[in-house]
């Protein structure tokens, strides 16, 4: 049943892939003569691009919520939370602090290497992109935690009747799952230890936490600060931010503190706040 949900949901990521695959079609046969898909993306309008590029998350959600409603006859809430409701104190905490994180190592970044920053900011096709942004990227981050640390941890966990598999397999399809992001081949595949990396932690919080409240939290402050504050030619999302970070591509220390230093903390940080206990219990639980 599981593996159909997700076919289902494929699907219909796939259909919503439609008014992109039509306007690169268009691009193709206009002025542009490179095949390479992504040359054709590229030379799209950047505010255009990205919300071509969001759409397929839209229609991702509506097939997750159709598979549960008919085919598991379940709420959405059932794969978001055990509590009664959704916690949105949990989601806006974990957006503020890593919010401000992420803010404050730009910032930092800037004023240290001015040099490797681009002022890109223009008043008009920034205020499309917030407006885009703030609407489309919380659908597609949501989608990503409602299916990885949601839908298929409670599938695996199924399967394998323990929490340490499921847990391990999000994170490892997750980190997957950017193989063939632009990042990838500029950086490497040691980059995926990032993606892999991200996922544990966001799997972690949620079985500490028996909920993806928190997850959802971190994933929009991540993607949707990225979107506004900073691009570089060389990510997979392109827009109108403020910054464009035009250093050489490499493996910084800002993925090395991510992983060894910022996302413990926040471990900690959450469970100090939520009184997390048993851990060894509940990351290695059997069923």
């Amino acid at each position: 049943m599981f593996l159909l949900g997700s076919f289902i949901v494929i699907i219909f990521n796939v259909i919503g892939q439609l008014p992109l695959t039509f306007v690169i079609i268009q691009e193709r046969v206009g002025e542009i003569s490179s095949q390479d898909p992504m040359d054709l993306l590229r030379n799209i309008d950047k505010n255009l691009q990205l919300f071509l590029l969001l759409i397929p998350f839209a229609a991702g959600f509506i097939g997750l919520w159709l598979v549960l409603k008919k085919l598991h006859l379940r709420p959405l809430l059932s794969i978001v939370t055990a509590r009664k409701a959704i916690d949105w104190r949990r989601i806006f905490f974990a957006f503020l602090v890593w919010t401000l994180v992420t803010v404050l190592l730009v910032v930092g970044d800037y004023f240290i290497s001015p040099e490797s920053y681009e002022w890109n900011f223009t008043l008009s096709k920034f205020a499309i992109l917030f407006i885009i942004a703030v609407l489309f990227i919380p659908i597609q981050t949501s989608l990503e935690e409602f299916i990885f640390r949601g839908y298929l941890m409670q599938g695996f966990s199924g399967l394998f009747k323990n929490s340490w598999a499921p847990l391990l397999m999000t994170s490892l399809i997750f980190g997957g799952l950017h193989l063939f992001n632009p990042e990838v081949e500029k950086l490497g595949y040691g980059i995926l230890v990032y993606y892999i990396g991200t996922g544990l932690f966001l799997g972690i919080m949620t079985i500490m936490d028996d909920g993806i409240e928190l997850a959802l939290g971190f994933h929009a402050a991540n993607n949707l600060t990225t979107a506004l504050l900073v691009t570089s030619s060389w990510t997979a999302f392109q827009t109108e931010s403020v910054l464009i970070d035009i250093s050489e591509p490499s493996l910084g220390p800002e993925l090395i503190l991510s992983l060894l230093l910022f996302y413990p903390l926040l471990l900690l940080l959450m469970s100090y706040k939520y009184g997390w206990s048993n851990w060894k219990s509940k990351l290695i639980s059997k069923f």
